[in-house]
């Protein structure tokens, strides 16, 4: 019971944090601005990943366990795959916005214009809805037997491997071409883009300038840090020394407290989004008392 309380309560705060951050950059006009978009499309993902998730978690929790069809359990690993791949792709974008801004500054307004985020972003949502569609398929053409029970909080490719009856060669080599796709390349473009970031920051001559680049990128790269470290020990770490709990724990930090964790960072961090909600709340409350 303490588990569910907690998930509930870490649950209702990333949706209202994450809801807060998409409502701030569409009406603020002061986050009108392409790195703002980006963290827009982010908090949709967070939302996305953990409502596909952490309901039917709680209802696990309270009833000490559950059931789920086959259909219901793909699908779910489906949308959870989806907004997985999505936020690899568009750490990935953000990345690339903050290199442009640093590194090439007079270009930036010409370069990632309005157009071309909603490209960039609507190239990231297909790549990773296809990446998923066609993993989920895979999934879908395997045989289970025997108790069907997963031993986990949610339908993951790696529980659901291990109690598959077919072949799961397929899908193996298909999970190594999309950590590949999703991941690698992903954070290739990510450790270029900062090296080069990093290499122009030192170049410049004042302080004030280096500090002002350092801080526009060390949210993002916090952000980066966190949800890329934990992916990668949740799926590309050693699984046979790995326990059950252990596993459990990972995703459970994953699915649950990254979403949490992405908000909080660039609202507690970023000096306009803390000046959007000031205005915002003294907007709203004159408001409340001239109609009072």
């Amino acid at each position: 019971m303490v588990l569910f309380c907690l998930i509930f309560v870490i649950y209702c705060g990333t949706i209202s944090a994450n809801l807060l951050i998409i409502t701030l950059v569409s009406t603020s006009r002061n986050l009108h601005t392409p790195m703002y978009f980006f963290i827009s499309q982010l908090s949709i993902s967070d939302i996305l990943l953990t409502t596909d998730i952490v309901p039917n978690m709680l209802y696990i929790l309270l009833n000490n366990g559950g059931t789920i069809s086959v259909i219901g359990c793909v699908t779910q690993f489906y949308f959870f795959s989806a907004s997985g791949v999505f936020e690899c792709f568009i750490l990935t974008v953000m990345s690339y916005d903050r290199y442009v801004a640093i590194c090439n500054p007079l270009r930036y307004s010409s370069i990632m214009t309005k157009t071309h985020c909603v490209i960039l972003t609507i190239i990231c949502c297909v790549l990773s809805f296809f990446i998923a569609f066609t993993d989920s398929l895979t999934l879908s053409m395997l045989a289970f037997c025997g108790t069907n029970i997963i031993d986990h909080f949610f339908c993951d490719l790696v529980p659901l491997v291990e109690i598959a009856c077919s072949s799961t060669y397929t899908i193996e080599l298909e999970d190594f071409l999309i950590c590949f796709l999703a991941l690698f390349i992903p954070i290739t473009i990510i450790i270029i883009s900062y090296i080069n970031i990093i290499v122009t920051i030192l170049r410049f001559e004042s302080n004030i300038s280096r500090q002002k680049a350092f801080s526009t990128c060390s949210s993002h790269l916090l952000v980066v840090s966190i949800f890329f470290v934990t992916l990668l020990s949740v799926y590309l770490s050693p699984k046979k020394g790995q326990t059950l709990n252990l596993s459990k724990l990972l995703s459970l930090l994953y699915t649950v407290f990254t979403p949490l964790i992405n908000p909080i960072i660039y609202s507690l961090r970023n000096k306009e989004i803390k000046k959007s909600l000031q205005e915002i709340t003294n907007k709203s409350w004159n408001n409340f008392i001239i109609y009072r």
